[in-house]
């Protein structure tokens, strides 16, 4: 199969759901990009490590690349391998001390968490970015140049990370129930001009969101 190469663009916060959070992969010599729902703690792993971050204990992930190194095993590279009924899966390609390949089977998010600590490329199928990738205009070159820093009002901080309570966890669901019901009783044509509207106002959530209900009906 053929592979896209992939980079990170951003953290794109849920306009509408606290605590939700869409990890923005870019084709790297394209202009798809490929936005996939991740959750409060995995976001929290990558943004730290994109920024520079160290926490004062080692988190799994950081857990993860030290139990690697001591045994000598590095990443090779992450695969988005699959998408089933909207759920993206991917591989951690690693390469042992002895010089074999182990293929470990994870969820994206982990994945892209673990392989940024090793400075890993980061790979998606074609088929996959055929189905779910979203199509945006060339950028300006300034815009390009700038592609991983996010708008001043969609700027991620520490913050954001923070727990949610029962209360508002619940509200998280609801509203998330309530968008799916919503997307249901749209036509595709009303779809699609919803998501060229998510995607001009940079809203890669609620972007996901709609590309999943295009994808599921075909």
């Amino acid at each position: 199969m053929n592979k896209v190469r992939l980079e990170i663009l951003g953290l794109s916060a849920s306009h509408t759901s606290h605590g939700s959070f869409a990890l923005v992969l870019g084709e790297k010599h394209g202009n798809r990009r490929l936005p996939i729902i991740i959750g409060m703690f995995e976001a929290q792993a990558i943004a730290l490590e994109i920024e520079k971050i160290s926490s004062n204990r080692p988190m799994t992930h950081d857990l993860f690349k030290s139990f690697a190194l001591k045994l000598g095993a590095s990443i090779n590279h992450i695969q988005i391998s699959n998408l089933k009924e909207g759920v993206f899966y991917a591989d951690i390609h690693i390469i042992t001390a002895e010089g074999e390949e182990v293929i470990l089977d994870a969820r994206p998010s982990d994945a892209v968490a673990i392989g940024i600590r090793f400075n890993a490329p980061i790979y998606a199928y074609e088929n996959i970015m055929g189905e779910a990738g979203i199509q945006v205009e060339e950028l300006e070159q300034d815009e390009v140049e700038h592609a991983d820093d996010l708008e001043e009002d969609d700027e991620l901080e520490i913050e954001d990370f923070e727990g949610l309570d029962e209360d508002e966890e619940e509200e998280v669901v609801a509203q998330d129930q309530e968008d799916e019901t919503e997307y249901q009783n749209l036509s595709i044509d009303q779809l699609n001009a919803l998501l060229q509207k998510a995607i001009d106002n940079e809203d890669y959530m609620k972007a996901a969101s709609i590309r999943d209900e295009i994808t599921k009906r075909g």
